[in-house]
């Protein structure tokens, strides 16, 4: 692992961590001409790369409903069990998010408002490749089902036979998933933003994939709503000299060995820890089944920070702004209050991060490359939109009005002005004053732009009664 020490008054920069971002050009031109094709060819164009990049000739892209059906019976009780456990804890911690429409009246009448509309349909990408991933599934398929998605699409790469993983399809079968489709790659994002013959289109694309999925699903936002643009998984651990140093080691191994680009960092005041952590690593790795993937993440993309205190490591973590942030500190909790980005928060040395890739409950797709910055994880509130909601009364309208015409005055808007004053010309002299013929005759613009006082402007105008006077 590369080694930063700053001096005191120094700060960690983002130069210092090199990262080069999820999406490289020439596999954003890669991924524009793959989806181009499919959008041009269709199901065509899928059998054509699922041969290409899968090595398999399929006849039917979608999973049948039977082989979901049946899918917990080709798996061990103990993974059921897992399963359900995870399903039912990421459940819960997902139905204290989610959001109920809102009104309000205002004393005039008006109504004001949220509603809160899950949409129709979202498709959900399950990463292949290396590594099987049914936590995936429950972290993208539950928090949509929860906030009311009626199709849940789950979208995997096949297998070199031609299927699904077991464990992937009984975590699809657990989680409620409506929909599977053996496609993968930036082919599976524009079927599923666009659709094909055999896949209808989404309306919300979720989950992790490699860089061409994340290139792809970059393209495709703004046609299709996304969550995130995902790159490789990272940790940040925050230890002082209390931590177990292979302990350490072990959390920076268990993102280490996702892929050979995850990124790892270790931030301490101890150079004893740091030395400490880095011969545990090599007793661990000597028996890892993954050691070459672990090795080449750790020894690429590996960085310790150490600071010379506290303040300064704090501020080192907040500007690598990591996806998942383990705080191997004495006094663990006490400094959540000081961290300002990161995806999730592990507090104290019990909370293993895989704790909260699968079971803890909170959801484990999460901003990374520095986004925490401005990102939060997936939640419910990526699978519903929210529409505001205003409903004037003729009181009301007569109070908003005058501020109105005026903001409408002052950016040029003359329309926008109108419509407003028509309607207080409506309230005022009844429904014969704004006929078209009589709109011929008047002075538009005084009726637009009327120069309300100020007075007017902040309060409103008054309601004529039927005897004349305002109310």
């Amino acid at each position: 692992m590369n080694t930063v020490t700053l001096l005191p008054g120094e700060h960690l920069t983002v130069s210092n961590l090199g990262r080069e971002g999820a999406v490289p050009a020439k596999i954003t031109q890669a991924a524009a001409n793959i989806i181009a094709t499919v959008r041009a060819k269709g199901d065509a164009a899928l059998h054509r790369y699922a041969a290409e990049f899968d090595g398999v000739d399929l006849t039917d892209f979608r999973v049948p409903q039977e082989r979901i059906d049946a899918a917990l019976e080709q798996v061990d009780a103990s993974l059921i069990a897992a399963l359900e456990k995870a399903a039912a804890q990421i459940r819960d911690f997902h139905q204290r998010q989610v959001r109920q429409s809102w009104f309000t009246t205002r004393a005039d009448g008006t109504l004001l408002g949220v509603q809160v509309t899950p949409v129709r349909a979202a498709g959900i990408y399950v990463p292949g490749g290396r590594a099987q991933y049914p936590s995936t599934v429950l972290m993208n398929a539950i928090p949509a089902k929860v906030a009311g998605v009626e199709r849940v699409v789950m979208a995997t790469p096949p297998q070199r036979d031609g299927g699904i993983s077991p464990a992937t399809l009984a975590a699809a079968k657990v989680a409620g998933v409506d929909e599977i489709y053996l496609v993968g790659g930036a082919q599976a994002v524009a079927a599923l933003a666009y659709g094909t013959e055999s896949i209808p289109r989404v309306e919300k694309i979720t989950g992790p994939g490699n860089a061409y999925v994340a290139a792809a699903k970059r393209l495709v936002s703004g046609d299709v709503g996304i969550d995130m643009i995902a790159g490789p998984s990272e940790v940040c651990v925050l230890a002082d000299a209390s931590a177990e140093a292979a302990v350490v080691a072990a959390d920076l191994m268990a993102q280490a060995e996702h892929d050979p680009l995850a990124a790892c960092y270790l931030v301490t005041e101890s150079p004893e820890l740091a030395r400490g952590v880095e011969a545990a690593l090599e007793v661990l790795l000597a028996q890892s089944p993954r050691a070459e993937i672990t090795r080449t993440s750790l020894t690429d993309q590996g960085t310790i920070v150490i600071a010379p205190d506290l303040a300064t490591a704090i501020d080192a973590v907040n500007t690598i702004a990591p996806e998942h942030l383990e705080l191997h500190c004495a006094d663990a909790l006490g400094l959540v209050g000081s961290i300002r980005n990161a995806g999730a928060i592990f507090v104290g040395a019990w909370s293993s991060e895989p704790l909260g890739d699968y079971v803890a409950g909170p959801n484990h797709t999460l901003p990374t490359g520095g986004t925490a910055q401005f990102s939060s994880p997936l939640s419910v509130d990526d699978f519903v939109t929210s529409s505001s909601v205003i409903c004037y009364t003729p009181q009301g309208l007569l109070a908003d009005a005058p501020a109105t015409q005026t903001m409408a005055q002052a950016e040029g808007l003359w329309a926008h002005a109108l419509s407003a004053g028509l309607r207080r010309r409506l309230i005022d002299e009844g429904a014969p004053a704004v006929a078209t013929k009589v709109l011929a005759e008047a002075d538009l613009t005084a009726i637009a732009w009327p120069a309300d006082d100020a007075a007017t402007v902040a309060s409103g105008v008054g309601r004529p009664t039927a005897q004349g006077e305002v109310r």
